[in-house]
């Protein structure tokens, strides 16, 4: 069965597009969360942003990126968040990957992002860094 985002790429289901070109479609997020919140999302469909090629990330987020220019310069925002989550444990709804990118306008409550921190003396930092470093370079 073909996730929403496939269904939209394909012409089943209406969007609002922003953008759209051979490998890369953006349109507005049914659910705004603030006003102009636009995901973009490769038409090729990949589970999420670690299972995506370089090639096609990079230009999700070159869109992303213009989007969120056009945010400030259009909507007067004062910046934007441009988010991808991978993963359902992450908070990823929809499995095709994809990017959000909210606008801010200075408002408080809304939309926001919170971190839950560890107390960082509990984590050996320096043999976590080492760990991922020695992952990456396989």
């Amino acid at each position: 069965m073909k996730d929403i985002f496939c269904r939209i790429i394909e012409g089943e289901i209406p969007c609002a597009k922003v953008y759209e070109d051979d490998d890369v479609l953006a349109f507005l997020d049914i659910a705004q969360a603030t006003k102009g919140h636009t995901l973009v999302l490769p038409k090729v469909h990949y589970e999420d942003l670690l299972s995506t090629p370089k090639e096609t990330l990079n230009k999700v987020m070159a869109v992303a990126q213009r989007i969120g220019q056009a945010q400030i310069s259009i909507l007067h925002a004062k910046g934007v968040n441009i988010i991808s989550n991978a993963g359902e444990a992450a908070g990823q709804s929809v499995p095709h990957f994809h990017v959000h990118v909210i606008p801010r306008y200075g408002e408080t409550g809304g939309f926001e992002i919170t971190m839950q921190r560890p107390k960082t003396d509990t984590i050996d930092l320096p043999r976590l860094a080492c760990s991922l470093h020695d992952e990456m370079n396989k």
